[in-house]
């Protein structure tokens, strides 16, 4: 349009008929409010977040006080090109499965498993993974060269001695697992081990999901130096998991908020706990009150 006026030397009305261009476009001028501090703000936290996607990206926005909507954030997301790459996988046949029932309570069933890693100098590292399948609370990450099964009834007894002592914990069939030391803790301790069946990693579901974000958010991400650094930037990692990430499964709530969220709103006399929804839209709902 400024060109065609200025070589032609045209107003406005007959420039736009020329272009065939309506003149209340023309005009226009965009309303929208300047993204640029949110999307250095979206772009750092990625930045840190590596497998952070667009679900988790606006509840940490939210929490240090930006006012976005998810598809805001989602629109940014997608301009400044910040997807999360993911691995294709191959289709698989799909046969029935029974799946263990879901915990309903604290200590009810606990799941561990090991994860495998090297530090710097190419020596192998082994970390012990403990998580609460109900709270998705991460309760120890014990990290070293090897670990037996004393080691593995040590760091148990430990947890427990904090929290109390579940009545189940899901194993798969490694040689730790099923060590006299670990049956002779259980047996004393009046806890269940529950072996999957072998090649059925699927039966541990919640470990295995688990052990994928610890490995894309922090095995991947941080190189260890030796045995002291990597016990240090996992027990950060672990104290941030449990405090600050959100978990899409329980309301977009962080294990130990979810945790605080039940104790407080759960009645005396219900037989049950609120679900995570409930929980979320009753926090919601607590927060708009306030207001």
């Amino acid at each position: 349009m400024e060109e065609v006026r200025e070589q032609y030397h045209l107003s406005r009305h007959r420039a736009c008929g020329l272009v065939q261009l309506q003149r209340s476009s023309y005009y226009y001028r965009s309303r929208r409010a300047d993204d640029t501090a949110l999307r250095l703000r979206l772009k750092e936290l990625a930045a840190v977040r590596v497998r952070f996607g667009y679900r988790r990206l606006p509840v940490m926005l939210r929490r240090e006080g930006w006012r976005v909507n998810a598809k805001r954030v989602y629109r940014l997301y997608r301009e400044e090109n910040l997807t999360v790459r993911t691995k294709k996988r191959r289709k698989i046949v799909s046969v029935g499965r029974t799946p263990p029932g879901a915990a309903q309570r604290l200590n009810e069933q606990w799941s561990m498993d090991f994860v495998h890693d090297r530090t710097e100098d190419g020596r192998s590292l082994r970390v012990l993974t403990v998580v609460d399948n109900f709270s998705r609370e991460c309760l120890a990450l014990e990290v070293d060269r090897s670990l037996s099964g004393e080691r593995v009834a040590a760091t148990l007894e430990e947890v427990a001695r904090q929290r109390g002592y579940p009545q189940s914990i899901r194993v798969d069939n490694g040689t730790e697992f099923y060590s006299k030391a670990l049956d002779a803790w259980a047996y004393r301790r009046g806890v269940q081990l529950a072996f999957i069946r072998p090649g059925r990693p699927t039966e541990n579901g919640y470990i295995e999901s688990f052990n994928g974000r610890l490995r894309d958010e922090c095995l991947n991400v941080y190189l260890f130096f030796g045995l002291d650094d990597a016990r240090q930037k996992l027990a950060a990692w672990r104290e941030d998991y449990n405090t600050n990430r959100p978990h899409r499964s329980l309301g977009q709530l962080a294990p130990m908020e979810y945790v605080v969220a039940r104790s407080e709103l759960r009645s005396p006399t219900a037989p049950f706990a609120p679900s995570a929804r409930e929980t979320t839209r009753r926090l919601q709902r607590a927060e708009i009150l306030s207001r």
